[in-house]
């Protein structure tokens, strides 16, 4: 199977759960992230989802990592460039609804890639290697690859991984995903 038809199947699985079911998912996703050793780093990378996507809910990750004091830095696309900027999350921080309905920071602190220890990654599917599948835009490999060699890649999924995916050489492997049965851990290269 190509990539293409990955993203058809794990588009309609999502399309399948209903918005009750897809909380009670997402609040077991949060609560697995407490038995990853992550959670004596600073910076923590976490994506919001797009509401009509049925991706994993993070607010109970994020209300994790508030009741943790740690530095929370959210995503900021800038389509024309196929960039990312990383914004930290504060008290006045004011989030609109990009033209892709992904809630955004307006302005704020930027935060160089560098700089962030862990990141909370979206994907569609993945592999019992780490390999993800995304949306096809590569928004995340590019910002993976600028993160240092130290960052932790954490997938978040509904669902449980395949045995292998198609991957390219740009695309950035996870170190662990989170589903909502299991914790799943890959060897960094």
């Amino acid at each position: 199977m190509n990539k293409k038809e990955f993203r058809i199947i794990y588009k309609n699985l999502r399309e399948q759960i209903s918005e009750e079911k897809l909380e009670d998912l997402s609040i077991e996703i949060a609560n697995n992230a407490l038995k990853l050793p992550i959670w004596n780093f600073n910076n923590y990378h976490i994506f919001l989802p797009i509401p009509n996507k049925k991706e994993v809910n993070t607010e109970y990750l994020l209300h994790i990592l508030q009741g943790k004091d740690k530095s929370i830095i959210v995503p900021k696309a800038h389509i024309e460039t196929g960039e990312m900027s990383h914004i930290l999350l504060q008290d006045n921080t004011i989030l609109k609804p990009s033209n892709y309905k992904v809630p955004e920071p307006v302005s704020g602190i930027e935060i160089n890639p560098s700089q962030i220890n862990v990141v909370f990654v979206p994907l569609l599917a993945y592999d019992k290697n780490g390999n993800r599948l995304g949306y096809g835009k590569g928004f995340y490999d590019r910002f993976l690859a600028k993160c240092n060699s130290e960052t932790l890649f954490i997938g978040l999924s509904l669902f449980e991984p395949e045995e292998t995916i198609p991957f390219e050489e740009t695309d950035v492997p996870l170190q662990f995903c989170l589903t909502p049965k299991k914790v799943y851990s890959f060897k960094k290269s």
